[in-house]
């Protein structure tokens, strides 16, 4: 069921018909055009989205398929099934042309998916041609007696022939007493030299200046818009031009005769003839609702037998073509979902954010769907089938049924609580306007309520608070908001589903210039509740925006950080199987170093024996020993490593102020700033401590370097600097805290942000009276790391959030 009767009207619907039209080769496609109708049949539905999906690779991958002559020959097959009656050389020459075409279609999806190009095949498009069966031999017959400009060939009977054979010669020998003729006046001057042959009235005549007519004998036909030449047929060729027009009559009752013996050929195929010329009409209307798929980037979603809106991407099919025309802009897409959970969509937002053209692009996309057209969202969108379609758009105010506009609405609201069930799409505009707005947003409510029990779907556009309240605490309600940019006062036109949307009243009407008292005055009247609502919702938009940004920025970071691990981890690994070989390999050379040294010490044992400890023999052997000795042991020092030397060295004498000390039993050093008795003050980094004179000893300046050298760069390890980054936020909220609070605070999180690299930092610190802003500022300015400091955006915060930008 649809409501109202006007449904196409309000949609856009009666436009995407004349484009549907427009895209159509002929009347027969166009008739199609007009029998659209809305079904919520979804295995028709499907069929013919399957088909319009086909024929849309057709055009565009297919240069083969037949893109003219699709003629209408419905009149001809029409005048063909009366007796007696012969349809006409043009008649048979369009009937010629269409079945062609359909012969070639038919042949064009006969193909095997082997024969084709790209391996595509059409197996809706080939259902669609089953039952169409040409006979060959009409097609060939129609070839054999028409010609390919629409003429009865010479060849159709021997007496066609015959007589065209005999005309031509008797207007070859006609001419030539002509050109006698017309030679013979142009040498006498009666003829203008540029002048020739010419016909008038089916006979051969020439061209005579009008003072010399009378000098040659013959009949005058014709004369020029001037009357100065006369178009005369001499006296000699009467009789062959008498003789021409009689063949010629012979010729025309021959034609007359084959073509009705062709057309009583015809006669007994009129009905598969019918079935032909209707296959064409489909192919027709198919290729112009692809040729519309192609223009406003229409696909086929995937389709369910049951009420369900999942669609990403949407476009109102009008407003992509509108804009399409005007340079650099361009539609922005919508994606919804309606489910079991959530079946009501309630959409707020300002005026001309854009809700009215949303409510319509969910109306006329799904009857374009429901209607067998492809629909311009994204392809792996999901869209259900409806049985009942109402919508309540625009003013239905009658002055014949004595109905205003609230009464219009409510009229309209009675019949979609009667007819709503959970197979229902309904889609209201303006909820509840029309009449006082206390009264008109308790009765939406109610209406709304009573839509909610019927398990029906539907879209909602209203500026009411108690609505979006109602819908935040109902079950399958949802509320949804026309994005607005707060700070130049700008739609977006973005639907966001969630939460809802403000009318931003009070700021536009700042915008255009109110008077500022009439404005507090308003939030006065209107209520602290009202205005602490609009207030937040805002703020959460701010807030999002802002969030959104940084998530994304966040996100690079993190797909950096875990590519870094994993080089870290990769190349820890290598090093530890790096580090186990070279073990294993020194181990194993060490071995054999042993085994090589007990050979030996044993074979100099034994020749020791044998010389009986032969002083300078023995001398010579402990020398060979030796120099095994040390050769064995470089390889060793080489590949060992090398000892490290004393980490600290003590210097002598008495410890003073200017010296370097080192607490006993620890690693750290300072240097003294000042003796006091018993006690030294000194300086370890930037700590200052006492510390008494019997725990400290004496380094040297020397020493004193390196340890700071070692402490001023310390090694961090791989997965404390990732731990750091990940745990890392670029936004500090200090708003409440002491100055000096604060400023240890933004010192800790400046430091942490050098350290990570961070470019950009935000500090919220509040507006009040600018006191914390200002300190914060001045204590940055101390870093040479930053660039410059300026306000967030007045929608994200303003002058209470400091953007830091870092060099």
């Amino acid at each position: 069921m649809l409501y109202p009767n006007t449904l196409e009207q309000k949609l856009g619907f009666d436009k995407i018909r004349e484009l549907l039209k427009q895209a159509c080769i002929s009347p027969l496609g166009q008739d199609y055009v007009d029998k659209i109708r809305f079904t919520d049949n979804h295995s028709l539905i499907d069929k013919l989205l399957r088909q319009t999906a086909e024929f849309k690779q057709i055009v565009q991958y297919e240069t083969e398929f037949p893109q003219s002559n699709y003629i209408d020959v419905r009149e001809q097959l029409t005048k063909a099934r009366i007796e007696g009656l012969a349809l006409t050389e043009e008649d048979f020459f369009d009937l010629k042309l269409a079945l062609k075409t359909a012969q070639a279609c038919l042949t064009f999806l006969a193909k095997s998916e082997e024969g084709r190009a790209g391996g595509r095949q059409f197996p809706f498009l080939k259902e669609l041609a089953g039952p169409v069966a040409l006979d060959p031999h009409l097609v060939n017959s129609l070839d054999r007696i028409i010609d390919d400009r629409g003429r009865v060939r010479d060849s159709a009977s021997p007496e066609l022939a015959r007589i065209r054979k005999q005309i031509i010669a008797e207007q070859a020998h006609l001419r030539k007493q002509l050109d006698s003729i017309l030679r013979q006046a142009r040498q006498n001057g009666w003829i203008p030299d540029d002048m020739s042959l010419t016909v008038r009235e089916g006979r051969l005549v020439i061209p005579v200046a009008a003072e010399h007519k009378r000098k040659i004998k013959g009949i005058v036909h014709d004369e020029s818009n001037t009357g100065q030449t006369v178009f005369l047929e001499p006296a000699e060729v009467f009789d062959a031009n008498n003789e021409i027009r009689e063949l010629e009559y012979a010729e025309r009752r021959e034609i007359f005769r084959v073509l009705l013996d062709l057309t009583n050929t015809l006669r007994p195929h009129l009905e598969g003839l019918k079935k032909a010329v209707n296959f064409l009409a489909q192919i027709d209307f198919i290729r112009a609702k692809a040729r519309l798929a192609l223009q406003i980037g229409a696909e086929m979603p995937t389709l369910h037998n049951r009420p369900f809106v999942n669609w990403t991407d949407v476009r109102h099919p009008l407003l992509f073509l509108s804009l399409q025309k005007t340079e650099g802009k361009k539609v922005v897409p919508l994606t919804a979902r309606l489910d079991e959970n959530g079946r009501i969509l309630i959409i707020s937002g300002p005026n001309a954010g854009g809700k009215s053209i949303a409510l319509k692009t969910f109306g006329l996309v799904q009857y374009m769907l429901q209607c067998g057209l492809l629909v311009p969202m994204a392809d792996f969108s999901e869209m259900g089938v409806f049985q009942n379609l109402f919508i309540d758009i625009g003013d239905e105010q009658s002055l014949e049924n004595d109905l205003s506009t609230y009464s219009s609405h409510l009229t309209a609201m009675k019949q979609f609580m009667v007819g709503a069930n959970k197979r229902t799409l309904f889609l209201i505009d303006e909820f509840g306007t029309g009449t006082e707005p206390g009264l008109g947003g308790a009765i939406a409510e109610a209406i709304l309520e009573d839509l909610n029990k019927s398990g029906a779907y539907g879209v909602i556009n209203t500026h009411y608070t108690n609505l979006k309240v109602f819908a935040d605490k109902t079950d399958g309600l949802v509320n949804g908001a026309m994005r607005f940019d707060s700070e130049h006062l700008e739609p977006l036109y973005q639907l966001e589903i969630g939460r809802p949307g403000s009318s931003f009243a009070l700021e536009i009407a700042q915008k255009i210039g109110l008077p500022k008292g009439v404005i507090n005055r308003a939030k006065e009247k209107l209520g602290t509740q009202q205005v602490n609502f609009e207030k937040l919702i805002k703020e959460l938009d701010i807030e999002k925006k802002v969030f959104a940004e940084k998530n994304i920025e966040v996100g690079i970071n993190q797909r950096k950080l875990a590519q870094q691990l994993a080089e870290y981890t990769a190349l820890k690994t290598k090093l530890d199987n790096e580090q186990k070989q070279l073990l294993n390999d020194a181990k194993q050379k060490a071995k054999a170093l042993v085994q090589e040294a007990n050979q030996r010490i044993e074979n100099t044992i034994r020749e020791i024996r044998e010389v009986k400890a032969d002083k300078e023999i023995t001398r010579e052997i402990r020398q060979e020993l030796q120099q095994f000795e040390q050769k064995a042991l470089k390889p060793e020092v080489v590949a060992a490593p090398a000892k490290p030397k004393e980490e600290y060295e003590s210097a002598t004498g008495p410890i003073g102020a200017g010296d370097y000390v080192r607490i006993q039993g620890q690693t750290a050093v300072g240097q003294v700033l000042a003796i006091r008795g018993k006690d030294a003050e000194i300086s370890i980094g930037d700590l200052k401590s006492n510390v008494k004179l019997n725990r400290l000893e004496k380094v040297s300046r020397r020493v004193f370097k390196e340890a700071v050298g070692e402490t001023e760069k310390p090694r961090m390890q791989g997965m404390d600097l990732n731990e750091k980054m990940m745990n890392f936020s670029f936004n500090l909220d200090i708003r409440g805290k002491r100055g000096e609070e604060a400023i240890t605070e933004v010192d800790q999180f400046f430091d942490n942000a050098l350290m990570l690299g961070y470019p950009e930092l935000r500090i919220v610190h509040g507006k009040g009276d600018g006191i914390l802003r200002n300190l914060v500022r001045t204590h940055l300015r101390r870093y040479k790391q930053v660039a410059r400091m300026e306000d967030e955006h007045a929608d994200r915060g303003g002058a209470g959030v400091t953007i830091v930008k870092m060099k």
